[in-house]
């Protein structure tokens, strides 16, 4: 069984995330193993990447899909760059549990 696409940090989760921009429409894929052996979440935009807009479509639609308020996520690293990392502030614990619970019902 491959790791979850994230870790915990104190104050949050770190979410790794590989974004499609520009696709034909919105989605999450769910998990996906990387080369590394890592994993992450495979996403996919339609928005153009510049001036940010393919990152506020991703957090747009993740929070949607979270049910969680927009400013909850922030992206530390990889801004201009397909894989991502993103630092989602709350309960550690309560997020995931909330994360395992979705990806369960994607697989």
């Amino acid at each position: 069984m491959s790791p979850p696409p994230y870790v915990s940090t104190p104050g949050g989760i770190k979410l790794f995330v590989r974004l499609t921009p520009k696709a034909s429409r919105d989605k999450i894929d769910g998990p996906a193993p990387e080369a590394d052996g890592g994993t992450v979440l495979k996403a996919s935009v339609t928005a153009v990447p510049e001036d940010g807009k393919a990152n506020a479509a991703l957090i747009k639609m993740l929070a949607k899909e979270w049910r969680l308020p927009k400013s909850t996520f922030e992206i530390v690293a990889g801004a201009t760059d397909r894989r991502k990392t993103l630092l989602i502030s709350g309960d550690t614990a309560e997020l995931a549990q909330c994360l395992d619970q979705w990806m369960a019902k994607r697989q």
